[in-house]
């Protein structure tokens, strides 16, 4: 193994005030250009004339199948780079080699079961999951596209949280700046100049995300890595493929089930009309405007909790969990209240269409509501994610989605009907919230305890 690990070594050194916003930033600003593009592409096809909107609708319903198949990186990524972290932290180099490895060959099979489904039965899907006959064709052009990338995203999104392990935030960064700018520049050029609509929206985004790639697969075989990629451990090992299963369960999770409920959201509003699909597409898409940067903001600070959790150092773990607490609650009640407040300026960015304008004024303020109080469990989920810590990571992703939001939203329409698919989702973030908050209260002592007395012994 090659012994550049100058930078990783930092993760248990550098004054961690200053350690958290140099670890994060980088992933923040790469986030919001990522952000960005996805945005671009949707406002660009909300503004098609005489089609945005029902192409609106359409590229919202590919959005809840787009986000299940990346959601697949998210195991490897959000279980294999922690545990990749720790094992650094405890300088077992060999089996965050082997935990690297069978991560990429994991991603690699996840890539080849999720095209082959999707591409099977893509219309059955569309159709159960909110398409209706006027947005179908929409939805199929841009998907049937967008899956040919499959293995891009995957690949760029799923290896990129190993960058962040060794210290590397800047390089990290580019990976997603190369692919979002890229995808910003070509997406006008192939919808409007080329005349290709939903379908040049789709070849832009896979263009990007091989570019982005191929720069990650390039950083991680190159000598600049302090865990390279090597074909030596590029092959199954039960333990370690089990061991990033049981941890990436939570953050496929938290990512997959937004598709999941995107499913359920999109077939209960159908029947109120394509128009408040068209409203949740929108909405959605402001919710990333909160949901991404702070997604950005974890994969700094969760490979400085892992690595000193490994090197069992628990006064760096819990100085590093009070900077994020208050950092990631702070940003989210600011931007979920801008937008509550101001909801038609948010949804004119999507559309011009008045009637849309108006829906959106209306929903909102009760479709975000809960989500003020969000950044509770996002700073606690990511910290069990970062200790290592399975099981209650799995509950708690469950909880949101899974226990409360699906139920609601399939019960509450019958007594508030089209407020209530949206009313769900606020009562549920809220909930969710405040028992995560709870249980990590609980828990986050007694798993420092364990640590303190291994160290003693």
């Amino acid at each position: 193994m090659r012994k550049n690990n100058s930078y990783e070594e930092r993760l248990g050194t550098d004054n961690m005030l200053s350690l958290v916003f140099k670890m994060a930033l980088p992933a923040v600003a790469a986030q919001l250009v990522n952000l960005l593009y996805n945005l671009v592409d949707r406002i660009y096809i909300g503004h098609i004339p005489e089609i945005g909107t029902e192409a609106l609708a359409g590229i919202g319903v590919t959005g809840s199948i787009i986000i299940l198949i990346s959601s697949f990186s998210a195991i490897v990524g959000g279980g294999g780079a922690p545990l990749a972290a720790i094992a650094l932290g405890q300088n077992d180099r060999i089996k965050a080699g082997k935990i690297l490895g069978n991560g990429f060959l994991m991603l690699l099979c996840f890539t080849l079961v999720s095209t082959v489904t999707v591409y099977a039965f893509m219309k059955p899907i569309l159709y159960a999951i909110g398409a209706s006959e006027h947005t179908i064709g929409y939805a199929v052009d841009y998907l049937s596209i967008y899956l040919m990338g499959t293995l891009f995203v995957e690949i760029s999104v799923g290896l990129n949280p190993f960058i962040n392990t060794q210290g590397r935030p800047t390089i990290a960064m580019y990976s997603v700046l190369i692919g979002a700018i890229l995808n910003i520049l070509l997406d006008p050029l192939f919808i409007f100049t080329f005349h290709m609509g939903v379908k040049g929206a789709a070849l832009a985004t896979i263009l990007s995300q091989a570019c982005s790639a191929i720069w990650v697969l390039k950083f991680l075989t190159s000598k600049q890595a302090s865990l390279p990629l090597e074909r030596k451990f590029i092959k199954p090992h039960k333990a370690i493929l089990l061991s990033i299963l049981a941890l990436g369960v939570s953050p496929f999770i938290m990512a997959s089930t937004e598709s999941l409920v995107g499913f359920v959201l999109n077939s209960s509003l159908k029947v109120f009309g394509d128009i408040h699909v068209s409203a949740l597409a929108i909405m959605q898409s402001a919710m990333l405007m909160v949901g991404v940067p702070l997604t950005g903001f974890a994969q700094g600070f969760v490979p400085i909790v892992s690595y000193n959790y490994g090197h069992r150092n628990i006064n760096r773990v819990k100085e590093c969990f009070r900077i994020v607490l208050a950092v990631m609650f702070s940003f989210n009640l600011l931007l979920v209240g801008l937008m509550i407040l101001f909801p038609t300026i948010v949804a004119s960015i999507f559309t011009s269409n008045e009637e849309l304008i108006r829906t959106v004024g209306k929903v909102m303020p009760v479709f975000l509501a809960g989500m003020t109080i969000f950044g509770l469990q996002r700073a606690c989920q990511n910290m069990f994610v970062a200790l290592g810590q399975a099981k209650v990571s799995v509950f708690i992703a469950l909880l949101r989605k899974i226990f409360l939001l699906i139920p609601l939203a399939l019960v509450l329409p019958q007594f508030m009907e089209v407020t209530g698919v949206y009313a769900a989702e606020g009562i549920s973030d809220a909930t969710a919230a405040i028992c995560c908050t709870l249980i990590f209260a609980y828990q986050f002592p007694r798993i420092l305890q364990k640590v303190q007395t291994l160290r003693q012994n």
